[in-house]
């Protein structure tokens, strides 16, 4: 048996690898991998799938695990595959079984078994920068194949000498020679046997000796999986993701791998350079031919005085640095990062796809038109929901609405491809803003959502009832109604709103109320742009509307802290009762004048509930200045009347600076305070007015100069200063406990 081992991801070995086949002609090629990986080989030599691309094993059970093995194009193994199909030769996975990979995860050291390897090759370990650039000159950059083969295995077994062999390698090791062996026993001369392996397990396999027996194997823990192929990305295959047996920089691995086809050593400088000039130019930079060709000398100089004769990325970067990006690094970072890692992601055919609901998936975006935005680069998406009448087809005229129940089921599943942007326009119900990038990340998660549906409307409706199943308030199941509101599922509405009914007739808080009736009206209020039946949803906001109005005044018997919340709650409620005409305002009109009419709640809510009334002509301005005069008088607690006024400054600034009577009476209740008085009131209305804008300020200072005789100017130059040195005299001998 012949071996050949290699760096994964590495050009010269997929070159020289190819090299070794032709010289050796082999009757059977075997390949590191997973042994029940062999059913897939068709489908990676289709012309039709383009790496990168990666295999993925998953359990069928929770937690979810997974072992993943990507290929590039100048991956050694890959280019094995290929060759073996090229040649009509036999070509095997001969490592240990990706479920018995999967099995070893919840192993230990100390065990017979130790866990299974980190993801793929766990002995390649991340190189440092200066060993990097060490392999790129002397093997990526190899003049012959057995230069390589010998410096890749000195390279193994440096690796293999400077750690302990871990067990788990020593049983992926010994199952290697177990499939050896078969094959051997199946009548094929060792001597027509190639392994490719990672370097680290080349010497290893050499001798047949310690080959797992079948008792060694069938003691071996399984786990129940899948096996799938799916696309890569080269920003995934990168270190920078912690992807140990990546490379610093697979686009730029990639035009080695060009080099070599080209049988041009000096293909990569060249293209590299134009590459990063390109990128510069079209991000604002200013790179002339002639800087590249600066460059390409400048990089050729660095690579002799550091003992080679071709630029590696380091010598290509430094020379890039010093002649297009004016000795800065910081100004060619983004350049390089697209350069070195790029944008590049695989394709896999519908038809490899081994999960059901990835071809579900690929069938919806194809029938959504939404195959263009499956890129690693964010596109914007902007959908408009309203029925398109110039159109004949049903598909075609509700296009976009349909968009947007596919794209919230991806994010209800957790599938990282599309985000909702939330600044929607002023009464633009019918418009979306998603911004769309496709990552692999996105691709595993799809393959995991497998166990809870076949198809992605099958997953989503799971997830939505399991949730509703769990959920134990009724804003989670309101949650739930306007994720399947928005995902398009009808049935779900309809469940999660009879189990809300249910839950609506027990003991609820206003804030849960708040915020579940601020949800349903929004979806009573979009229904028809969405198509559903809003109906059942309108009884629940009722009789949840009604409770909130019969317990409003037991709620506003608060302290300051819970009235910050309980204000926005009373305003999300109004906003309600405001919207629909079948809730009864009456009740709800009442309640509030009875906050706004009693001393033993909290003022900050007594004095809200005034300026709603005050806005929508429930109260008058004669009734507005008795309930100001009596707020703030002098027999009422400084800090008391200023929460109140707090209160009532809440909402509409301007219809507030418009009312003159107001600043009449504010005036008037200042002037009548003593110094200790008014010292005390004046903390407590500085902070009312913190709310409040420069602009209003200089509104409320006309107001104020009309009334003193004084020059507005002057007045609002003194509102709207900053607290001096001089004020903070006020506030040293002040009792902050009674706030």
């Amino acid at each position: 048996m012949k071996t050949f081992g290699i760096r994964h991801f590495s050009p010269a070995g997929a070159y020289f690898v190819r090299k070794f086949l032709n010289e050796n002609r082999p009757d059977v090629v075997l390949i590191e991998g997973p042994a029940d990986f062999d059913f897939l080989i068709d489908d990676i030599v289709s012309k039709n799938l383009l790496p990168p691309f990666a295999v993925m094993a998953y359990t069928k059970e929770v937690p979810i695990e997974t072992v993943l093995y990507p290929f590039a194009v100048y991956s050694p193994e890959y280019q094995a595959i290929l060759w073996a199909r090229e040649n009509n030769k036999e070509c095997h996975f001969f490592d240990l079984e990706s479920n018995i990979m999967l099995g070893l995860e919840s192993k230990n050291e100390d065990e017979i078994i130790s866990d299974a390897p980190d993801k793929i090759h766990d002995k390649e370990k991340t190189l440092d920068f200066d060993m990097e650039s060490f392999w790129e000159r002397v093997l990526e950059q190899s003049e012959d194949m057995n230069a390589y083969k010998s410096g890749s295995a000195l390279f193994g077994e440096s690796l293999r000498n400077e750690d302990e062999v871990s067990l788990r390698d020593i049983i992926r090791e010994s199952f290697m020679k177990r499939k050896i062996k078969e094959i051997i026993d199946s009548g094929i001369d060792s001597e027509k046997i190639v392994a490719i392996t990672g370097a680290f397990h080349t010497s290893a396999i050499q001798s047949l000796d310690g080959a797992m027996t079948d008792k060694e194997y069938d003691s071996l823990k399984k786990k129940d999986s899948n096996i799938t192929l799916m696309p890569y990305s080269y920003y995934r295959l990168s270190k920078r993701t912690g992807y140990g047996a990546g490379n610093t920089a697979p686009a730029y691995y990639e035009l080695l791998w060009q080099g070599f086809i080209k049988n041009d050593k000096t293909y990569h400088e060249r293209k590299y350079l134009s590459l990063l000039a390109k990128y510069m130019r079209e991000h604002g930079g200013i790179v002339s031919s002639a800087q590249v060709i600066e460059a390409t000398m400048l990089s050729r100089s660095i690579a002799n005085l550091r003992g080679g004769s071709i630029p590696t990325l380091v010598d290509l970067k430094d020379a890039g640095i010093t002649c297009m990006g004016g000795g800065s690094f910081g100004e060619m970072a983004m350049g390089f990062a697209q350069s070195d890692i790029g944008t590049k992601i695989g394709v896999v055919p519908q038809e490899s796809m081994k999960t059901s609901i990835q071809s579900d998936f690929l069938s919806r975006l194809k029938a959504l038109k939404l195959e263009k935005y499956k890129e690693l680069v964010a596109t914007p998406l902007q959908l408009d929901l309203r029925e398109n009448l110039r159109v004949k087809s049903k598909e075609s005229a509700f296009l976009d609405l349909n968009r947007s129940f596919f794209l919230y089921r991806l994010v209800t599943l957790g599938i990282d491809f599309a985000k909702i942007e939330r600044n929607r326009q002023d009464n633009a119900t019918w418009a979306e803003n998603w911004i769309l990038q496709w990552t692999p990340e996105a691709e595993i998660q799809i393959v995991e959502s497998v166990l809870k549906g076949d198809t992605i409307d099958e997953a989503v409706a799971f997830v939505l009832g399991e949730r509703l199943n769990n959920a134990i308030s009724i804003s989670e199941i309101a949650d739930i109604i306007e994720a399947a509101f928005n995902c398009g599922i009808p049935k779900i509405v309809e469940g999660a709103g009879r189990k809300l009914d249910e839950m609506a007739s027990g003991a609820v808080s206003i804030h849960e109320i708040a915020v579940t009736t601020s949800k349903l009206s929004d979806m009573i209020l979009f229904g028809d742009i969405r198509k559903l039946d809003r109906k059942p949803l309108e009884p629940i906001v009722k009789r949840l509307c009604i409770r909130a109005a019969l317990i409003l005044a037991g709620e506003s018997a608060c302290d300051d802290m819970a009235a910050v919340i309980l204000v926005e709650d009373i305003q999300s409620i109004h906003n309600v009762f405001v919207l629909h005409d079948f809730l009864d305002k009456d009740l709800w009109f009442d309640k509030l004048m009875e906050v706004s009419n009693r001393d033993d709640l909290n003022t900050k809510i007594s004095g809200l509930a005034t300026a709603i009334l005050l806005d929508t002509g429930k109260t008058d301005e004669n009734t507005l200045r008795i309930e100001v005069a009596r707020r703030l008088s002098a027999g009422m607690p400084a800090e008391l009347g200023a929460n109140w006024f707090a209160g009532l400054s809440i909402r509409n600034h301007y219809a507030l600076i418009g009312r003159l009577t107001l600043w009449e009476s504010l005036s008037e209740y200042m002037d009548s305070l003593d110094e200790e008085e008014f010292r005390r009131s004046l903390v407590f209305l500085r902070r009312a007015f913190v709310d409040y804008s420069s602009k209003e300020k200089d509104m409320i200072a006309e107001n104020l100069g009309e009334i003193w005789g004084l020059n507005a100017a002057v007045v609002s130059e003194i509102i709207n200063s900053e607290v001096k040195e001089v004020d903070t005299e006020i506030l040293e001998d002040f009792d902050f406990g009674d706030f």
